[in-house]
């Protein structure tokens, strides 16, 4: 490929995860996405036929967030949120510290056993009702809770993000071997998150908020929603371990909830499927054609050249180095499509382990640097739009370039002395 297609390839990249980022004309981010897919087929820059074919890459993923949307917008219709909140509030006893502790390790939780998107898709919601029931004058810090710690504990399990059955593939470790490898670096990436996150947000949970609110009770609908989502994340662990593809056990357990929930109350059916927000399956559709194009750049080939001279010295400097150089390429292209990018690399590359856990850090903790970063990042800035609460680009870079330094560095470190 000509080195003028391959800029304008890139240009169009970059012009579309601006378009989806700022949604210039408040049209939807997945217009962009698509705007930019399409762009790129009638320029002829990216064939047709290649197009297609990366649009069905993305199957698994398309079935795991259909499931995941349908689990949130059901515990949303028939109140589980409410009562949670609730709960979460009354626990806190008037203080905003206690309440962001509980957002944090209850958020910690659910990334770690049903994945980050889970946490941006599921818990945003009821954080959001929860900060409206304690009457919370400054409802981001326990808001950026949920973003950063979906990304700071998604490599506690290989199923705590999608990125890290992209990343090892057919090399993934057995659970034993995974933990012995990542459980002091996760442990790292999610105190040091929590701390720095902490520390830039002391001022706005000084205040007291309202405790005293009432608990309202769980319905029949409810509780058969909870115990949805407690299927679904066995059935995601069980997948996990048994190295099967995440979209169709979490699609299938989505569907038999809402199919349940329904036959005991059939006027939720409308509703609930109506205002799942749709538009994220062709957003991510788009990232994933822009992936195809960007590999006929030579990225796949430049990077691969880099980790395999990476993984011939296997040095803490040349693992910093790696992790940081994958976290950055994953804040301009997001990370889904530089985890994509990246597991070829490293397949090209011949990477060893240690490369390939540096690699991991970048694309799973790296995002938490901007807005663009992850697709759990574009989902958590979704389930805020529709709440009516808005968050800027650049006041999420000015806190990431504190809070994502201060995890990535120390657990680059541990992961490399611990190699």
């Amino acid at each position: 490929m000509s080195s003028v297609s391959a800029l304008w390839i890139w240009s169009i990249a970059a012009l579309t995860t601006a378009g989806v980022l700022i949604r210039p004309l408040r049209l939807p981010e997945a217009f962009w996405a698509v705007a930019g897919a399409a762009l790129l087929c009638l320029s002829g820059l990216l064939a047709v036929p290649d197009a297609l074919a990366a649009v069905a890459r993305g199957l698994d993923v398309y079935l795991f967030l259909a499931g995941m949307m349908v689990i949130s917008e059901l515990a949303r219709k028939t109140g589980l949120f409410d009562h949670v909140a609730a709960l979460a509030v009354r626990r806190a006893r008037g203080s905003a510290r206690r309440l962001f502790l509980l957002v944090y390790g209850f958020g910690t939780l659910v990334t770690a056993f049903m994945s980050n998107d889970a946490t941006a898709v599921v818990l945003t919601p009821a954080v959001l009702a929860a900060t409206r029931a304690a009457r919370v004058k400054h409802p981001l810090p326990h808001l950026f809770a949920c973003a950063f710690i979906a990304n700071a504990a998604s490599f506690v399990l290989p199923i705590s993000n999608p990125a890290n059955l992209v990343i090892f593939g057919t090399r993934m470790p057995p659970l034993a071997g995974w933990l012995a490898h990542f459980a002091l670096p996760s442990l790292v990436a999610v105190v040091a998150t929590l701390a720095a996150l902490y520390w830039t947000q002391r001022t706005a949970l000084a205040e007291r908020i309202d405790s005293d609110v009432p608990v309202p009770p769980l319905s029949l609908q409810a509780w058969l929603t909870a115990l949805g989502i407690v299927l679904t994340g066995l059935a995601l662990l069980i997948a996990s371990l048994r190295g099967s593809d995440l979209g169709w056990p979490t699609c299938a357990a989505g569907m038999a909830t809402l199919l349940i929930v329904c036959a005991t109350r059939r006027d939720l059916l409308g509703p609930a499927l109506r205002e799942i927000s749709w538009g994220v399956l062709p957003m991510v559709a788009g990232l994933f054609v822009l992936v195809a194009a960007l590999e006929h750049t030579g990225v796949i080939h430049w990077l691969a050249g880099i980790i395999q001279a990476a993984s011939q010295r296997d040095s803490l400097a040349g693992l910093l180095g790696i992790g940081t150089a994958v976290a950055l390429v994953g804040n301009v292209a997001n990370n889904l499509p530089a985890g994509l990018i990246a597991s070829s690399a490293l397949a090209a590359g011949h990477a060893s382990h240690a490369v390939t856990g540096a690699v991991l850090v970048g694309i799973d903790l790296g995002p938490n640097l901007s807005a663009t970063g992850s697709l759990a990042t574009l989902l958590w800035l979704t389930a805020l739009r529709r709440d009516g609460h808005m968050v800027s680009a650049g006041q999420f870079l000015r806190l990431g370039a504190i809070v994502m330094p201060a995890a990535i560095v120390p657990t680059l470190a541990i992961l490399a002395l611990a190699r």
